[in-house]
């Protein structure tokens, strides 16, 4: 077992105390979902890589298949699916020893598979290292625990607290609301705490059972990594205490939506923070990644708000931006420049959604802060005051959101055309899907008045 010698010390000290019985080799896939293969630990010791078809990154969320395999037509060839062993942690819920393993997608001919989430986030930090910039982020992630609803016709609802009553909304950071589902947030923390993931925080949210949990700022892809595994951390974590956790956008009418804030720095080869001069100004480069998410930001909607619920959560004067003004300690405007010491200084984009693929949102939001240093672009004027009262700047929907994402050839140029191709027809055979399903809104409004 020398492969041990190269996971976390976390992993090690898991296998210490469990007898390794298997190792589950994943991958996500474009709506985040974790696919692979779950190997027995005896095959694993004797494993290099396993084979999934290619087609895992053709598939909707609903299952269905968008038709993006190209011009040889749908063969499902074989990729190569090899383990990063940094990736290595346990899963704790699991009832024998059982570690998790994230793996790399590749072609037959050794090339990383362009339509594969973590590889798109690889490319674009590449694109940053060649330039000797490093990019450094911290996600926040809201999520609601919510009462166990097997019935999709049914409204969701709040969790049932220790009180014996169901969570209550606008008890944003609540102590007391958190104690009511302290039980959940206790098995986080231990789960957290097995797997080596460092939490930040853990805060109630205004909606009713929505909390908020920030990680350690770090590297992009060890943070999508996190935030890939925390979302399955939380929902066992969830199911442990018979409630479930969403990560929709917009689970609940009349409350606020979901987001995943993403924090940006980027350090230069001496890991000194290019946001920051040398007598502790904001630099051009400050300048330019707002310049840059203000520009492109519009394009890369549907990468982070990939559903037709996701755009429920954008409502005037309810939690969330709808728009792409830059203010300082300013939560109404879609960029926040938070409030920190010159060598911690960042950029917050809060436009995506928890329901985003953490890959994806992440290699976009940066995407937009490269071509805007790269092209150095200006941004607007600091907005002062209350943002609500700009102009809307999202599209008003997943199919306006594809639009504008088909033709920016730019953000495609850095995400990587073969990428953008696929994920265009799989959110679109999506939104097709989506239509095709009659609503109760219609059948309440229309069924008998029209």
């Amino acid at each position: 077992m020398t492969w041990t010698n190269h996971i976390p010390e976390a992993a090690k000290r898991y296998l210490e105390n469990n007898r390794l019985d298997e190792v589950e080799c994943v991958i996500a896939d474009l709506p985040g979902i974790a696919r692979g293969k779950a190997v027995p630990a005896i095959k694993w010791d004797k494993q290099t890589h396993f084979h999934l078809p290619n087609s895992i990154f053709f598939q909707t969320i609903t299952g269905d298949w968008g038709e993006a395999a190209g011009p040889d037509g749908f063969l499902e060839p074989d990729m190569i699916l090899k383990p990063d062993l940094a990736t290595a942690t346990a899963a704790p819920w699991a009832a024998d020893g059982t570690l998790q393993v994230i793996h790399d997608a590749f072609d037959q001919k050794g090339n990383p598979v362009p339509f594969s989430p973590r590889n798109v986030l690889r490319r674009v930090v590449d694109l940053y290292k060649a330039e000797g910039w490093t990019p450094v982020v911290a996600p926040e992630m809201e999520f609601y625990l919510v009462g166990r609803n097997i019935d999709p016709a049914k409204p969701i609802e709040p969790m049932m607290g220790r009180t014996g009553r169901p969570a209550a909304g606008r008890q944003a950071y609540s102590m007391s609301a958190v104690d009511d589902y302290g039980p959940v947030i206790d098995d986080i923390y231990e789960y957290a705490e097995i797997q080596g993931i460092e939490i930040d925080g853990i805060a109630q949210e205004g909606g009713a059972g929505q909390l908020e949990i920030n990680l350690r700022h770090g590297d992009p892809i060890l943070l999508a990594d996190q935030v890939f595994y925390f979302k399955r951390l939380i929902r066992e974590a969830a199911l442990k205490h018979d409630c479930f956790a969403t990560f929709m956008a917009k689970p609940i009418e009349g409350e606020p939506g979901s987001a995943m804030h993403i924090h940006h720095s980027v350090l230069d080869e001496k890991g000194r923070n290019i946001f920051t001069g040398p007598q502790g100004g904001e630099t051009d480069a400050f300048f330019h990644f707002i310049g840059g998410l203000q520009e492109h930001m519009p394009n890369v909607i549907a990468m982070i708000a990939p559903y037709v619920n996701s755009f429920r959560r954008y409502v005037r004067d309810h939690a969330a931006p709808i728009n792409l003004e830059w203010g300082r300690d300013n939560r109404t405007t879609g960029i926040r420049i938070p409030i920190s010491d010159p060598t911690a200084r960042r950029v917050e984009n809060r436009l995506a959604g928890m329901d985003c693929n953490p890959y994806l949102a992440i290699a976009a939001s940066l995407a937009c802060g490269y071509l805007g240093l790269r092209d150095e672009i200006r941004p607007d004027k600091r907005w002062r005051g209350d943002a609500y009262e700009a102009e809307d700047e999202i599209p008003q929907g997943l199919y306006a959101a594809l639009e504008l994402f088909d033709n920016a050839t730019a953000i495609h140029d850095v995400i990587g055309p073969d990428f953008a191709r696929v994920y265009s027809i799989v959110k679109r055979a999506e939104y097709n899907e989506f239509l095709q399903v009659i609503s109760p809104w219609e059948r309440e409004h229309l069924l008998l008045n029209v």
